[in-house]
């Protein structure tokens, strides 16, 4: 049997293969029946005794082979003719060896191939399509996000309300390693009850905030590198990126709050009611970042994280790229013009 399985999101493939190992009832401590294989090194020769290999003290053998396929994928044009016809005979002439593997593994064998990325012209996956399962697991997004979280939940035998599951996908973004932790998180810490989104703001939210707090002084600054170094750090922690574009407009909104009225000297518990905060380090950091900057900067940085929001709302860039180029372009001392 043939699998090919594609996508970045790599939690759920990694579960589609737990299922297989499963299936091929590999599970016992004697067993030798999974094996795994770096698709870049491989060759046919390799290819066809791995999978020739009787199954030991198992149902199947099951062989894992990692990005084979990218090595089909369609390449820029070479520069020189008669280097192009080289590669072009090499490449057919591996094309039709890996394809003759695939047409002669034993019905003892369960072979996946797994891809990060995957086109429609990959001459090895045109081949091979036909005849096999080919599964697709892309980052889920919107009511897909959200139903996956109210399922795991489900699992973890909790509840959540609506408010905290949207609250929850703004925050972690779709990155299910991360998810499936702090939902982890979030049923020990409540204990039985339905999770609120109170609890998210509580265990997810003020961890994140901290970090854009810092991302908000080095923009303010014009310090790049910083910025950007942040900025990369949230999002490879899963925070996405609609959620980071509406932190940062929040925190500058409350700084420029802040600065009124601490120009009107109002007293640091009046002004934690007046803004909404319940936590006491947000708004020391807020009120210290009010005597920083300058009101023209603030409104500068404000108007330009609205128009970004306007190239994600209308598919001008996507969410990642966008606040990418905003950061970017915010931490130049030379004001962009956002279009």
């Amino acid at each position: 049997m043939l699998y090919i399985f594609s996508g970045p999101d790599d939690y759920s493939l990694s579960q589609a293969l737990d299922e297989l190992q499963k299936e091929c009832d590999t599970s016992s401590a004697f067993s030798a029946g999974v094996t795994t294989i770096d698709g870049q090194q491989v060759t046919p020769d390799q290819l066809r005794n791995v999978c020739g290999t009787a199954p030991f003290l198992s149902g199947k053998r099951l062989v894992i082979i990692k990005g084979l396929l990218e090595r089909f994928e369609p390449r820029g044009r070479p520069r020189q003719r008669k280097t192009a016809s080289t590669r072009q005979t090499d490449s057919s002439q591996l094309l039709a060896n890996f394809k003759a593997c695939f047409d002669n593994v034993p019905d003892s064998t369960v072979l996946v191939l797994v891809e990060n990325r995957l086109t429609g012209n990959n001459t090895l996956f045109k081949e091979l399509a036909g005849k096999a399962v080919v599964k697709s697991f892309p980052l889920l997004k919107e009511i897909k996000l959200r139903q996956w979280i109210q399922e795991q939940v489900k699992k973890e035998n909790s509840s959540i309300s609506p408010q905290a599951v949207d609250l929850l996908a703004k925050l972690v973004g779709g990155n299910l390693w991360i998810m499936a932790g702090e939902i982890n998180k979030l049923v020990s810490f409540a204990s039985g009850c339905r999770i609120e989104d109170g609890d998210v703001r509580t265990l997810v939210g003020q961890a994140q905030q901290a970090n854009v707090f810092d991302m908000v002084d080095a923009i303010l600054e014009f310090k790049t590198d910083v910025a950007s170094q942040w900025l990369q750090q949230l999002l490879q922690k899963g925070a996405a990126p609609t959620y980071l574009l509406f932190m940062l407009c929040r925190q500058v909104r409350l700084i420029v709050r802040a600065m009124e009225l601490t120009r009107q000297g109002t007293p640091e518990t009046e002004i934690q009611n007046r803004l909404g905060l319940t936590s006491g380090f947000i708004v020391r950091k807020t009120i210290e970042q009010s005597k920083r900057y300058s009101l023209e900067r603030l409104q500068a940085v404000y108007h330009r994280l609205l128009a970004a929001d306007l190239w994600i709302k209308t598919g001008k860039y996507d969410g990642e790229l966008a606040i990418t180029i905003l950061v970017a372009e915010l931490c130049h001392r030379r004001q962009p013009q956002l279009t």
